[in-house]
């Protein structure tokens, strides 16, 4: 009888390799303690402070994670993961604060925040055929085509927003130019529209307890029925958000 083993290779089994059980393991101490500051992740991890901190800075960069008074907390990518894989987590706006907006409004609601130079949506209400499959296909959106991102990089500062925009390769030459001559109106009512295809969005900021934007909530349906009534959602996000600013933030779920 034929030895049908004969010649196969022993299956190789994985290795380790340092720097990526360092990074993995960065964010695995801050998702099970979350708020430590880098001295910390050194003392936990028994390496060099330099190299620590340079993982740390890259994890920063891609929204791995999110820093605030040099605490560190798990950050918005990881959220848009479980989006893409179908499992929806809604993040610090709750579940109900969405699914009312949806019912108020009668159409699709996205939860999105910046994760390094693009938007995330990280949580939905209501369903959009379009939108939800481009945020399932396409995680990291342009801030200047979608409205949710134009209304943060609207509230970020002049020098943050200059960098940015400066960052904008050729091909988005015509979409600075266009968010330039909305940026006056958007930052006066606190709300951005933009028009994709056949699909109009509305969105406003959810800004933090010291008034800092941290996410984007953005109303989105098809353009026949999302913009005559585009005045009209946007008064009524602004006032829903403004109710959630003195919300208190678990460490666990900052953005």
């Amino acid at each position: 009888m034929k030895d049908l083993t004969a010649g196969t290779r022993p299956k190789r089994m994985p290795q380790k390799h340092r720097t990526i059980d360092r990074v993995t393991r960065i964010i695995e101490e801050v998702v099970y303690k979350p708020g430590m500051n880098l001295a910390e992740l050194v003392r936990v991890l028994n390496a060099p402070k330099s190299s620590i901190y340079g993982f740390v800075q890259g994890l920063l960069a891609s929204g791995w994670l999110y820093e605030e008074n040099n605490r560190f907390y798990l950050g918005p990518t990881v959220h848009s993961l479980t989006l893409a894989s179908g499992h929806i987590r809604a993040g610090f706006v709750t579940h109900a604060d969405l699914l009312s907006l949806n019912k108020a409004t009668g159409v699709a609601v996205f939860l999105g925040v910046l994760a390094g130079d693009h938007l995330i949506y990280i949580a939905q209400e209501g369903t959009d055929p379009v939108i939800d499959f481009a945020a399932r296909s396409n995680i990291r959106r342009s801030l200047l085509n979608t409205a949710g991102g134009k209304a943060l990089l609207a509230a970020k500062s002049d020098a943050d927003r200059t960098s940015y925009l400066r960052r904008c390769g050729t091909d988005q030459e015509k979409l600075v130019r266009a968010f330039l001559s909305e940026l006056q109106e958007i930052q006066r009512t606190r709300i951005a529209t933009n028009l994709r295809e056949t699909r109009f969005a509305v969105a406003t900021t959810v800004n933090n307890q010291s008034g800092q934007a941290v996410a984007a909530v953005t109303l989105v349906g098809a353009e026949d029925e999302i913009r005559p009534r585009a005045d009209e959602l946007g008064k009524l996000l602004v006032q829903r958000v403004n109710t959630w600013v003195k919300r208190k933030i678990s460490a666990r779920e900052a953005i």
